[in-house]
């Protein structure tokens, strides 16, 4: 990683893209690769450990089809993107890349009939709102080995071939990294952008000032083009840099808790158990989510307990720290859904990541115009993508596609004017050739 303190003014237009996480890092990926781009990359992030929220602590579940109309050519891309990209640098050694099967696990509940179902959340207006899961009796045979089984309940496979799939996003986010600084990016980290440099004739910007966070000393980063990729944190860094903005960035918090445990029931190494993604409901009114994992002798991720009335923690201070009483209830969950064996579950790690939502439930993914900065940007741009929610690993690849194509003025691969900044369907992505 290079980290660099010095003062002076860099000397080459670098593309400035602040937030090193999943999107950041995708979108830097992708220009790295163009043959038309000659500017050198550099990524900007406050953090003392990179990857210590949303990229690094999410399940890495991969979906083709389980978005809302607006989402679905991005999200059909970036799933078709995870695949090419683990089938030809061997994905499922790097970061435990896999297709899985998902799970509707539906529990009997004690003097009642009724049975709930653990997948109802996702199928609310998205493309598997009338999804028909097969048939029980072949559902049963593709239970998961660790899931326990109870009298009365019953699972369902609500995935079909080929359109779900696992990763690691903290070793994915690792590896992208590593294949950006190959081709020559650079890394700043922690440093935080602290103000525009602008020309003192045209008003356009030509830089941006930086603070390393380790000893203080500042720096600009020179460049016209700024892509704000900071997540949770992305209204406040747009605020910063740009003050005399007429719009803000509506982007808001979903806190999650998780944790990881490792169970002797399933374990990748001593054979090919596929990957599942199960879902499911608790009696203590949250829905949890477990993602079985390649490469970690037999780990389940397992989530669900949210909170959108959370504090956000500043990312200057490192990791969040989980809630004592969500971890009990995390711990007490998994005890009743997962099998330990002989051997038990252990622990192998418990966090609190802050994922970006919006209020109209679609990802900003857009240039952002001059007018509505209020300053020049006529031989540069500034772009946003942020917001993505539940869905930040899975949209991630096809995010960094477009937002390559355009920072560098392309026609993007797919239509993503729906997915601007005021809201949906409201006003257009504008791209300026450069």
């Amino acid at each position: 990683m290079t980290i660099i303190t010095t003062t002076t003014i860099d000397p080459n237009d670098n593309i400035i893209i602040l937030g090193c996480g999943i999107i950041g890092l995708s979108t830097a990926y992708y220009l790295s690769l163009s043959p038309t781009n000659t500017n050198p990359i550099t990524l900007i992030d406050p953090s003392p450990e990179l990857f210590s929220s949303a990229s690094g602590f999410a399940g890495g579940f991969l979906a083709k089809d389980w978005f809302s109309p607006s989402l679905t050519p991005l999200g059909a891309l970036s799933f078709n993107e995870h695949a090419r990209l683990a089938a030809e640098n061997n994905g499922r050694e790097n970061w435990g890349y896999t297709p899985s099967t998902c799970i509707s696990y539906i529990q009997h509940q004690d003097g009642s009939k009724q049975q709930k179902r653990g997948d109802d959340w996702l199928r609310s207006g998205t493309s598997r709102v009338n999804a028909a899961p097969v048939e029980a009796e072949h559902d049963e045979a593709r239970r998961p080995g660790w899931l326990k089984k109870k009298e009365g309940d019953k699972v369902e496979v609500i995935s079909e071939e080929g359109t779900t799939a696992q990763v690691d996003p903290l070793r994915l986010c690792q590896w992208l990294l590593g294949e950006v600084m190959k081709r020559g990016g650079k890394v700043l980290q922690p440093a935080k952008a602290t103000g525009l440099v602008r020309d003192d004739l045209t008003g356009e910007v030509k830089g941006v000032k930086v603070r390393d966070l380790k000893d203080g000393s500042e720096r600009v980063v020179k460049g016209n083009r700024v892509v704000i990729t900071a997540g949770v944190w992305t209204p406040k860094v747009f605020r910063t840099l740009f003050p005399q903005a007429k719009v803000g960035m509506r982007v808001g918090s979903l806190a999650g808790h998780s944790i990881v445990v490792r169970t002797p029931i399933w374990d990748t190494r001593e054979g090919e158990e596929e990957c599942h993604a199960v879902f499911t409901t608790h009696e203590k009114n949250f829905c949890p989510e477990m993602f079985s994992r390649l490469g970690g002798g037999g780990e389940v991720y397992f989530a669900g307990l949210n909170d959108s009335t959370l504090e956000v923690q500043d990312p200057e201070k490192g990791k969040a720290r989980p809630l004592d009483e969500q971890r009990g209830l995390l711990r007490e969950a998994v005890g009743d859904i997962i099998k330990g064996g002989d051997g038990g579950l252990e622990v192998v790690r418990e966090g609190l990541c802050f994922r970006p939502v919006t209020e109209w439930g679609a990802p900003i993914v857009s240039q952002i115009t001059g007018e509505d900065l209020g300053i020049s940007v006529r031989d540069g741009g500034v772009w946003v993508a942020a917001g993505h929610g539940p869905w930040g690993i899975a949209m991630s690849l096809g995010t960094g596609v477009v937002m390559a194509d355009l920072v560098e003025g392309k026609e993007t691969r797919v239509d993503v004017r729906g997915l601007g900044y005021h809201g949906p369907n409201t006003h257009p992505v504008v791209v300026h050739t450069i």
